[in-house]
């Protein structure tokens, strides 16, 4: 908790810092990488960093946390440490590096707003960067304590013994251990960091859901080629490093590193009906999910809404459709942008994803996974359907531009 003094200087300087935070984070990014080349190199997303999501999403949660301590909300500040805590310990982030990242923020916050940041102002927001920093801190040791493993300690090496086809544009892989002992569980929902060495000299890491059941002993991935396209405003959006070399590169027999199993987008293990809503890649959480319920015979009402481009775009396509016959109280309903030759029914549908016709019983925990905009028209169809939005649970890969919403 700030001090009071703390709190009111806070209040009084939020709109300032506020307004010039993406200044401020793009700065702190450009001269800490010019110090530190291999953190960006061998760290952090490159994609992101060209495109200014990340710097954006740091400027957001920041922002976010500074406002919680002025209009206290526990579970949303909860929701918004949680899923950087997770994401830093999937990296294997360590203690002595909130050191290097607040060296070069506070540098940028002073050449930023210059002469309005006095002593005083500086020391509020200090304040506020370790009360932040500290509680990732312990946050992240819970997690590598539960995991097993020590601090920072999270890679491994595995082997991939099958390499499957899910759709035109997305394979699967089977891992296990190298030696031949059981790979860690982990709860339905939860993802894998994968770290490459690309040919530039590049060792870059992204995460992948994990799209199977914990009772299988081994983890499998699902990986989408991603290739290079344009967005709105004409901004270019890059080809999928990490994806397309595992795509084209990756084959049975060879060997990946990986970190230990982390996330927060996890299935509860009680009777609350469920709805799982994807889009594209989104649904491989959802596919892990409904694996595990599949294994349980679970009774509980579940609904499942998927969009994508097309049938033949859609990965686990086959598999989503025998989890959901297996399960006795299931239903489906698809939206496709593209139908092709195929007939409309009841469960598949042509155009953009909609609740409309989607019946959510009173207590539902909903779970989203998909592009952003996706997800938050879904909540906001959720929120108009009476969902609690504590019952709201999604996961973005990427870049968190969500946590700084109310």
């Amino acid at each position: 908790m700030l001090s009071p003094e703390s709190r009111e200087t806070i209040r009084a300087t939020l709109p300032a810092v506020g307004a010039a935070i993406e200044e401020i984070t793009s700065l702190f990014y450009s001269r800490m990488f010019a110090d530190h080349p291999e953190l960006e190199r061998d760290l952090f997303n490159r994609g992101n960093q060209k495109q200014g999501d990340q710097q954006r999403a740091l400027a957001g949660a920041i922002a976010a946390f500074a406002t919680l301590q002025l209009e206290p909300d526990e579970a949303r500040t909860q929701a918004i440490l949680s899923r950087i805590a997770n994401k830093h310990a999937s990296l294997g982030v360590e203690p002595d590096q909130y050191w290097v990242v607040h060296k070069y923020l506070f540098a940028a916050i002073v050449e930023v707003l210059g002469d309005a940041v006095t002593p005083e102002v500086a020391k509020a927001w200090d304040e506020v960067y370790w009360l932040m920093a500290n509680t990732l801190i312990a946050m992240e040791a819970g997690l590598y304590e539960s995991a097993g493993v020590a601090v920072g300690k999270v890679w491994r090496e595995v082997r991939v013994t099958e390499r499957t086809h899910q759709s035109t544009d997305t394979v699967s892989f089977v891992l296990t251990s190298t030696d031949g002992s059981t790979l860690p569980t982990f709860v339905p929902g939860q993802y894998l960091s994968v770290g490459v060495n690309l040919p530039d000299g590049a060792r870059q890491i992204r995460q992948y859901s994990l799209s199977s059941a914990p009772a299988h002993g081994d983890w499998r991935i699902t990986v989408k080629r991603i290739a290079e396209r344009s967005a709105e405003g004409g901004v270019i959006v890059p080809a999928g490093e990490v994806s397309n070399f595992l795509y084209d590169n990756v084959f049975e027999g060879d060997t990946l590193a990986v970190s230990t199993p982390f996330g927060d987008l996890t299935l509860e293990d009680d009777e609350a009906p469920l709805l799982l809503v994807s889009a594209g890649i989104g649904c491989t959480p959802m596919i892990g999910m409904l694996s595990h319920l599949a294994e349980r015979e679970d009774a509980r009402q579940v609904s499942v809404v998927h969009a994508d481009r097309s049938p033949s775009n859609h990965a686990h396509r086959l598999e989503l459709t025998e989890l959901i016959g297996r399960l006795p109280s299931a239903s489906i309903y698809r939206w496709y942008e593209d139908l092709g030759a195929r007939t409309p029914e009841a469960d598949l549908r042509a155009g953009r994803a909609d609740l409309d016709a989607v019946e959510i019983s009173p207590g539902t925990r909903a779970y989203l996974c998909g592009p952003l905009p996706f997800m938050l028209g879904m909540r906001e169809a959720l929120l108009a359907k009476d969902v609690p939005v504590e019952n709201i649970h999604y996961e973005v890969f990427g870049p968190d531009s969500w946590a700084g919403r109310p």
